[in-house]
């Protein structure tokens, strides 16, 4: 009967109208909350009478669908704490709640946040004040961030931040570029070995020296551009660790620079590099003299011994003062000698569906079947966006479009309301033609 149906559709009206004013009342509560993803509703007809020219309608009213839309991002707001991290674009930051800190492996339980205010606590863990842990792959001692699997969440720790933690950084590499006198090797010079100390750090944070003498050969007549180079190290007690007999071209265009290096003892020398791999006690160190017919590095000219460029990496012990995460998603940490290393990654998740995703408290989303499997790609790279420090995610609500979705429900409701006031107005009027 098409009064009953119209009830019905009536009673339907208010049901869909009644979902609507949830999903704007959620909404609008929290348009302040960072990260948060607006929920929508969205009505559908239902169709009862499908034959045309039936001569009798029958109303099947609404229903309704309500999905959170995931894939929509909020403005960044800046902060002035580097760990309130947020990603521009595509991908969530990894998380985990901190009930579940002893899982590990493929024990994890993985989630995923668009933005969160992490800090440290007690023990170091990064985590936001509603029990969120960041989570990350850590780097070597060299800063180098191992392979790791990336359709799995083995690999991924928690992030952990010592901050009176302290490191070194050993001294891997220096940069040789001295003048010989070329006067040092005539027929008629003195001989006198002219040397010159270089420090390092070794791996335990110990300043150490390197002596380099060089030594001349003595010509017959003439210069004999010839010298001797030895590599003394103090934390081997000055034992020599390297001995090298070097030879400069006194040609019209390449003067003064290495003709070749042969090898006395120690590490061969890599004319391809122009380096020497020394075997200190402090751990293995490249020293780069210049390579042939190079004009860096080594050179004989003229009258005076003068060092031209002569540098190191590497830096002593130090405390941490800052911990930042740059636009690819690296922390790095900051000491105060200047030693700068970076301690861990954090990948970014994605999706092939991310509004398929299932919603969870405090803004964290799990993987669905309607999602697809995560995949861990690095900040920036693929469909992922960056990670951003010092920002914060602002909630996708739209207050004033919010405000008008809600006078609009009202209305309809108060419309499907006046539906069944009216069907029950008629269907006494059908009772009262039996009186």
């Amino acid at each position: 009967m098409s009064l009953s149906s119209s009830l019905n559709a009536g009673v339907s009206g208010l049901n869909a109208n009644s979902t609507r004013l949830a999903t704007i009342s959620d909404n609008i509560a929290n348009s302040s909350t960072f990260g948060y993803k607006r929920a929508s509703t969205e009505f559908e007809s239902m169709v009862i009478t499908t034959g045309r020219g039936a001569g009798q309608y029958s109303a099947g009213g609404v229903r309704s669908a309500t999905f959170r839309l995931i894939e929509e991002r909020g403005a960044l707001v800046g902060t002035s704490n580097p760990l309130d991290l947020a990603v521009t674009g595509r991908g969530m930051l990894p998380v985990m709640p901190a009930v579940s800190l002893g899982a590990t492996g493929s024990d994890v339980p993985l989630m995923m946040t668009t933005t969160g205010a992490f800090r440290a606590d007690a023990n170091g863990v990064l985590r936001t004040e509603s029990g969120l842990v960041l989570l990350g792959w850590p780097a070597n001692s060299d800063g180098e961030i191992p392979a790791f699997p990336r359709d799995s969440v083995t690999g991924l720790q928690p992030v952990v931040i010592n901050v009176n933690q302290t490191a070194g950084d050993p001294t891997t590499k220096i940069v040789l570029g001295a003048n010989l006198p070329a006067t040092e090797t005539a027929f008629d010079a003195s001989g006198e070995p002219l040397s010159r100390s270089i420090e390092y750090f070794g791996n335990l944070g110990t300043t150490e020296t390197l002596q380099v003498t060089f030594t001349p050969t003595i010509a017959a007549t003439g210069y004999s551009n010839s010298w001797t180079m030895v590599i003394r190290d103090s934390a081997s007690g000055n034992a020599v660790i390297g001995e090298y007999a070097l030879t400069f071209d006194d040609g019209r265009t390449s003067g003064g620079k290495i003709a070749s290096v042969t090898t006395v003892s120690g590490n061969p020398y890599d004319p391809l590099t122009g380096a020497v791999e020394l075997a200190t006690a402090g751990g293995p160190i490249q020293l780069e003299i210049g390579r042939p017919g190079d004009a860096t590095g080594l050179t004989q000219l003229s009258s005076s011994f003068s060092p031209t460029n002569i540098t190191r990496n590497g830096s002593p012990v130090g405390n941490m003062t800052a911990v930042e995460v740059d636009k690819n998603g690296y922390i790095v940490a900051t000491y105060d000698t200047g030693f700068v290393r970076r301690i861990y990654q954090i990948p970014l998740v994605d999706v092939p569906n991310v509004n398929g995703l299932t919603a969870m408290d405090n803004q964290t989303y799990k993987v669905s079947p309607e999602s697809g499997s995560f995949f861990l790609w690095d900040a920036g790279e693929g469909p992922t966006g960056g990670v951003v420090g010092f920002a914060r995610e602002a909630s996708t609500t739209d207050v004033a479009a919010e405000l008008t979705a809600l006078i609009q429900t009202q209305r309809a409701y108060a419309s499907n309301a006046k539906v069944i006031q009216t069907v029950d107005e008629m269907l006494q009027e059908t009772t009262n033609i039996k009186r």
